[in-house]
This record gives structure tokens, C-alpha cells and sequence, in this order.
């Protein structure tokens, strides 16, 4: 039996390309389609688009989480995501753990024949956007023997969105989470390491929905489609290569630059989102202290009631490495208790009727 992308049982999350309804494309990581089945199997139908790394889906049925190695052949293949389930009603999320190191076209599900599809869970009516990079991506978070340690050898394999802090808080917080970071970025072009040699920033892909030339066509995203009502902006801590000029030069030409450039890009996503919270934030993973510094300089020229500084106990000195499962989770507790700290911000949104 046969489910195709666009049926309308199917619950859908994430930045997504829906140019053709029929065959989606998920770009971000956490971004994830979403079922209500009965049967005993399920499978999908997907094509993967390969930059770097090998690339992994995740899967969760019925609370029990895995992960499907794609191809990256730009093939459609179908991969079993579940076998000898048991008879009854089971949930099914297939979602992106990582990032636009690839992106996904998902065309569908197969069931057994006489399956049925129910209403799915609604989504959180809560909302939060976090704009950030490899550590807001869960990025080798399942590496568990390395919890405040350097990162290992890897290949993408212990990468994970639904580890990430960016989720977690999301999930403590009973909102749904559009998770628009990318590993290696930072907020100029030409700095960073993403997209290399060509270095693509934050400013060049914030407001896209595909953004990395590499896998094609750059188009851009309607924010009118999906309103936040927290906005997290965790960018700042690739921004020192290939040079740390925040820290050698903190009142020299580039870093004023980048802290000007910083301030428009908070001010233009405050326009585009004219009832959300801003937090600004970078994260536990080691940096200079100058990067806060200059956070904390624009927080103070915007002076909005809007806008938030947050930082988090261990902030620039938890780890060398990524943040693993557990820093995550520490992440999630400090960012999601300080978010609640803010009074009731989503209610205004809410009764507004902004979706």
C-alpha cells in the first residue's frame, strides 16, 4: 500500500521544500515527516543527495529510535524502516539527523496492504527557531565516550539532531522546532568552514530553504509561512577562522564590521518576525570570550524588550569538543528554564492569530 507525499494524513515539520508536493525535500536538520499507521512494516521511498560524509535518517516508531544509512547514488531507493511490528495503531517519525551536508527527497511510505492511516498528532502550538551551527545540529553528539573531550575520527555516523540542544529545549518546552543551522558556519561569507573553498555565511543562507550550491538550485523562503515565537541566534563561534580577529583586535576595523553586520542581521530577522523573542547566545563548545563580548556590545546597542542575552554557566569553556549527549542535555535544562523565565511569551503570539 502505497502513502504518498502529499497525503494529507502525513504531518510534515521543518524548513521544507514543498516546490513539488509529491516529493519534498528535507534540508534541515530535525525537519521530519510524520504518520499514524496500523500493519506490521513500513518503508520509504527516498532519494539521498550527497555533499560529504555518509549520510543517516532517523526513525522513531512507537518511541524506539534508529538509523537508516542512505545510498548516495541520486537514486530513489526504498528502505525498510520497521518489520514484525505488532497489530495495533503505531506513530512513526522519519526525520533528518544532520545537516545540508545532504539533503533528502522523500516521495513516500509503504505499508502492508489494508493498512489504514489515521489523523496524526497535531504539532505544538508553541514555536521556536534556533539559528546556529554544527553544535545546534546535534552534530557528533552520540559519541558518548567523548563527553568533554575532542571530537574522534568520524564519518557522520554519531550525528544527531534529536540530541541536539536546539530539540531538546524544544521538547521541554512542548514546541515545535525549525532548526535552520548548518555545521561550519558562521555569520560572514568568506569565513567559517562551511561550503569550502567558497565559504558561505549565515547572512548568504538564513533566509533560504536551499542554500548550498552544491546540491543545487539556491531558493529562497517565505517567512510568512511559519511564525516563531523564540527566536535562539547561536552564531558566532565559527566566525574566528581562519583568523580570531575578535580576539587580537577586538576595536579593529573587521571585528567592528562583523559586530555592525551582526546587529542588522538580529534587526532584519526582528522585522521579519515582528512578535518573537530574540535570545542571543553562542554555546558551551570553547571560544574566545571577545565573540560574547561583542554579542554582549550589540545586545546593548539594539536595547529592545524584545531581545535577550543569554549565557550559559559553562558558556565558551564546557568542552574542546562537540557537545555530546549529556552537555546537550545540560544545555537544554539552562536554556529552556530561562526561556520560561521570560513571563508568558507565547500567548501574545497565540491570540495575535500569526501561524
Amino acid at each position: 500500500m502505497k502513502i504518498y507525499a502529499d497525503n494529507e494524513k502525513l504531518c510534515y515539520s521543518g524548513r521544507i521544500d514543498f516546490d513539488d508536493p509529491k516529493a519534498p525535500v528535507l534540508v534541515y536538520a530535525a525537519s521530519f515527516v510524520r504518520m499514524r499507521f496500523t500493519g506490521t512494516s513500513a518503508k520509504a521511498v527516498l532519494k539521498n543527495h550527497r555533499n560529504y560524509w555518509d549520510n543517516y535518517m532517523g526513525c522513531i516508531i512507537d518511541g524506539a529510535q534508529t538509523k537508516i544509512l542512505l545510498t548516495g547514488d541520486e537514486e530513489s531507493h526504498t528502505y525498510v524502516l520497521a518489520e514484525g511490528l505488532a497489530a495495533g495503531v503505531h506513530e512513526l517519525t522519519l526525520f533528518k539527523r544532520m545537516d545540508s551536508c545532504h539533503t533528502v527527497t522523500f516521495y513516500g511510505f509503504e505499508l502492508d496492504e489494508g493498512a489504514r492511516l489515521d489523523e496524526p498528532e497535531p504539532l505544538p502550538a508553541r514555536r521556536i527557531e534556533v539559528f546556529g551551527d554544527s553544535v545546534s545540529c546535534g552534530e557528533v553528539s552520540e559519541a558518548l565516550d567523548f563527553v568533554g573531550k575532542p571530537d574522534p575520527a568520524h564519518n557522520g555516523e554519531w550525528s544527531n539532531s534529536w540530541y541536539s540542544y536546539a530539540w531538546m529545549t524544544a521538547r521541554r518546552l512542548g514546541a515545535e522546532l525549525h532548526d535552520t543551522s548548518q555545521g561550519g558556519i558562521a555569520l560572514l561569507d568568506g569565513t567559517g568552514w562551511f561550503a569550502e573553498p567558497d565559504y558561505r555565511g549565515m547572512e548568504s543562507c538564513y533566509d533560504k530553504i536551499e542554500y548550498h550550491p552544491s546540491l543545487g538550485a539556491v531558493k529562497n523562503w517565505n517567512f510568512e509561512r511559519w511564525q516563531p515565537h523564540v527566536v535562539v541566534a547561536a552564531i558566532g563561534q565559527n566566525d574566528s577562522h581562519p583568523e580570531d580577529y575578535m580576539a587580537s583586535d577586538y576595536g579593529g576595523e573587521r571585528a567592528a564590521h562583523w559586530r555592525g553586520r551582526y546587529e542588522a542581521w538580529i534587526r532584519e530577522l526582528m522585522r521579519l518576525y515582528p512578535r518573537a523573542q530574540f535570545i542571543l547566545a553562542t554555546t558551551i563548545l570553547e571560544h574566545d570570550p571577545a565573540w560574547d563580548r561583542a554579542i554582549d556590545e550589540v545586545c546593548r546597542n539594539i536595547s529592545d524588550a524584545r531581545v535577550h542575552r543569554f549565557c550559559y554557566r559553562r558558556n565558551g569553556a564546557g568542552t574542546p569538543g562537540h557537545i555530546r549527549i549529556p552537555e546537550a542535555r545540560e544545555m537544554a535544562e539552562e536554556l529552556s528554564s530561562y526561556i520560561e523565565s521570560l513571563g508568558d511569551i507565547w500567548k501574545e503570539v497565540e491570540e495575535s492569530g500569526e501561524v
